[in-house]
């Protein structure tokens, strides 16, 4: 019977997400950091993440920094007469209770000026800041560029479920 339920739990423990890792700074969470990996010569990435906050009262990423770009910037796209651009935002809100997703096609953490390509299998620093959390250092991992089709649909949409 013990090696059922050992089979069982080893069983379960193999679902569980390969990518799935998170980091907790006082009440404030973020889930999977990660990044599309780049085609040779492109100067530009992004990287995107879960966030949430557990405590009453809201918190705000104020900016992000890291030595994989020159530049670190919060963004967003918005639609502008019926074209979507791209456009950097002053903070993101994190609302307590309740998730704030930043993935492709809305709000995400843009890498400008990437110092060498993002490459699949591998991690990148990233240091983001918070109004009243401070400072949280997260690994972002590098996925495949096809990788976030198979994520789940949570992590395909932005703002807040």
């Amino acid at each position: 019977m013990k090696t059922l339920f050992a089979s069982a739990a080893l069983a379960l423990s193999l679902m569980l997400p390969v990518h799935a890792h998170e980091y907790t700074v006082g009440d404030i969470r973020i889930e999977h950091p990660w990044a599309r990996a780049t085609a040779p010569g492109a100067a530009n990435g992004a990287a995107y993440f879960r966030m949430s906050k557990s405590d009453a009262g809201a918190d705000k990423l104020l900016s992000a920094a890291g030595s994989v770009a020159e530049r670190v910037e919060l963004h967003t796209h918005m639609m502008d007469n019926g074209v979507m651009k791209m456009r950097p935002v002053q903070a993101i809100e994190v609302e307590q209770g309740s998730a704030t997703v930043l993935a492709p096609g809305g709000l995400h953490v843009m890498l400008i000026g990437l110092k060498k390509p993002l490459v699949a299998g591998e991690k990148f620093p990233l240091t983001l800041n918070f109004e009243k959390a401070g400072k949280v250092e997260v690994q972002v991992d590098v996925e495949a560029p096809d990788a976030a089709a198979s994520k789940p649909m949570d992590h395909m949409t932005h703002g807040k479920p």
